[in-house]
């Protein structure tokens, strides 16, 4: 395994145990949101990452770290609903059962890491030199950019839809947290 994939795999699994745990609190009670509220909910979480970033003030006390993986996990809820549009209701049901969550966020994950691999293939891992402020800024255009193609009802001339923006947004978000656990252990 490389170090790249380390530190990804690494980062994710501390979302899933997260996103599992909070499963088992709520159950899928995510399943009732449309990808525009959960497309919002992204965008306060990368809002209020940029304005910790910008201001340096955090009053409610969650930390930028558990902003990004909030991101993440809602980006794996957006990747999980989308594929629930295709499904009739009993199917629905049984993919909705909370012991087989841990199954379907690996499988989005290996899905998102299969991107970036060759992704990283291409740009030659050039998010390793990115700020990580610059990180948070495009997944705020990458929301920007979802919002306007949810407004025009999901229809692109030239451009990805939902699922490549979310996927994107994810693992910038992974990104940004791998650069913080690389800040904090070299202070």
């Amino acid at each position: 395994m490389n170090q790249t994939q380390q530190a990804y795999f690494g980062v994710v699994q501390k979302c899933k145990t997260l996103f599992i745990r909070k499963a088992q609190d709520y159950g899928t009670s995510w399943r009732i949101l449309r990808l525009p509220s959960l497309t919002d909910q992204i965008y306060i979480k990368a809002q209020r990452i940029r304005s910790l970033e910008e201001t340096g003030i955090n009053k409610v006390g969650d930390s930028a770290q558990s902003e990004y993986a909030a991101i993440i996990n809602y980006c794996v809820i957006a990747l999980l609903l989308l594929e629930l549009q295709a499904m009739s209701d009993s199917e629905k049901e049984m993919y909705l059962q909370t012991d087989n969550l841990e199954a379907h966020y690996d499988r989005m994950i290996h899905h998102t890491w299969s991107i970036l691999e060759k992704k990283n293939h291409d740009y030659g891992e050039a998010w390793r030199d990115m700020r990580v402020s610059s990180l948070t800024d495009i997944i705020l255009t990458k929301l920007l950019r979802l919002k306007q193609i949810e407004d025009n009802a999901g229809i692109t001339i030239a451009s990805e839809g939902p699922e490549g923006s979310y996927v994107d947004i994810l693992n910038y978000a992974v990104f940004a947290l791998i650069h913080l656990q690389w800040h904090q252990a070299n202070e």
